[in-house]
């Protein structure tokens, strides 16, 4: 069954661990609003206490010995608490609320930074399946070669040198293969570690062009990278959070207040009070006007974090534009590369096949025949890596723009 790339990004993206810790920090995000919001209720205290009295010794002014009256106090009481006034929990929660805007932005970068690790494993995997493929008829060619040159050595046409030359070209190619193998090798298991098991490298569906359509100008580019980019999103909500931080810490200096009705009971109070039943409405203002300075500096230090807050966004904006200028550079010159390749290939399957030609009309020596096959072999090689390199530079294009 055959895998494609959309396959392999579904199955990373429900089974990548590290997608699912963000997501778990999402969800952390999500309580703080609920906690910011519990701020604006009531709250309710149960209360109860049971003492034992045992007075051992008891004596009045004169010296002589008191009464002993010993107690066993009990007492519940249940208290309602409201705050009224509070300048810093709407602030709280706006914080908290564009702290969610803020994991969900650093979730989005992470899945593009995993999903975009998943298409660099996926790619490489098929560009080391293919260089095995090739360097596997290169290898067989050589062998054949060596075998024919046997033949025409023994019959005089060429000589040992000439052989010696096909053996040493041949065992360079096994050295390629074995090289390439072991390549396949640790481009399957990086694709296991990032996406998940493949029975097969066979299996996987080679694409030439991103699943995704790519910004037709570097303008259009730049401008949707403004938008999308999760860097300058999570710079924006950083800096937010930051300014939020400020007022908070203003509002330690502006007065608070709250109401709270308490209900008690007591048995066995004391030795001449055996029950009572009270209530307490109790209204409270508070207003700090001095705490050495701590509350100001407090300010002072948070106003220092935003304005590097906002520096970082203005370095992550520019920084953007860098990359997507630099990310469509590479784009546009991989273009060029791989339709360069594509016709050195051509040419040198031509050379190669009429070099082999002329070898078997004896116009052509060993020598020849050997540089052929190499130049054929670093051409096929160029192209596949210029294919992955061509697709690699779409998707880092789209990962800058945030698509």
């Amino acid at each position: 069954i055959a895998v494609t790339l959309y396959d392999a990004l579904n199955q990373t993206y429900q089974n990548n661990i590290q997608l699912n810790a963000e997501r778990e920090n999402l969800k952390a995000s999500e309580e703080d609003i609920n906690i910011s919001k519990s701020d604006y209720m009531p709250s309710l205290t149960l209360s109860g206490s049971k003492s034992i009295e045992d007075t051992n010794k008891l004596t009045n002014q004169t010296g002589g010995d008191a009464t002993i009256s010993d107690v066993d106090p009990f007492t519940t009481s249940i208290k309602v608490e409201q705050t009224l006034l509070d300048f810093g929990r709407g602030l709280e929660l706006k914080k908290s609320i564009t702290g969610l805007n803020l994991a969900k932005a650093k979730l989005t970068k992470k899945e593009q930074d995993i999903l975009h690790s998943a298409i660099d494993a996926y790619s490489n995997l098929i560009l080391a399946r293919e260089k095995q493929n090739i360097n596997r008829k290169n290898l067989n060619l050589l062998r054949r070669q060596v075998e024919n040159d046997k033949i025409r050595r023994d019959r005089g046409q060429i000589t040992n040198t000439d052989l010696a030359q096909s053996e040493s070209s041949l065992a360079g190619a096994q050295a390629q293969f074995t090289q390439a193998k072991s390549d396949l090798l640790i481009a399957k298991l990086t694709y296991e570690n990032i996406i998940g098991k493949i029975a097969d490298p066979n299996q996987l569906k080679k694409n030439s062009k991103s699943i995704v359509n790519i910004p037709n100008s570097l303008n259009e580019a730049i401008n949707l990278s403004k938008q999308n980019n999760p860097d300058i999103k999570i710079a924006k909500f950083d800096l937010a959070q930051s300014e939020k931080d400020v007022a908070i810490s203003e509002s330690d200096f502006k007065p608070s207040a709250t109401l709270s009705l308490e209900r008690s009971y007591s048995d066995d109070l004391s030795s001449t009070i055996d029950e009572r039943e009270k209530d307490i409405l109790k209204a409270t203002v508070s207003w700090p006007f001095y705490s050495g300075g701590k509350k100001r500096s407090k300010i002072n230090k948070q106003s220092n974090l935003t304005t590097r807050k906002r520096l970082l966004l203005d370095d992550a904006v520019r920084t953007n534009e860098t990359n997507v200028a630099s990310a469509w550079s590479s784009l546009d010159s991989s273009k060029g590369f791989l339709n360069s390749v594509k016709v050195q290939v051509r040419a040198a399957k031509i050379a190669n096949e009429g070099i082999a030609a002329e070898y078997e009309r004896g116009s052509r020596t060993t020598l020849d025949v050997i540089q052929s096959n190499s130049l054929l072999l670093s051409a096929q090689l160029s192209q596949v890596n210029s294919e992955r390199n061509y697709l690699m530079a779409q998707y880092n294009l789209l990962k800058a723009v945030g698509l």
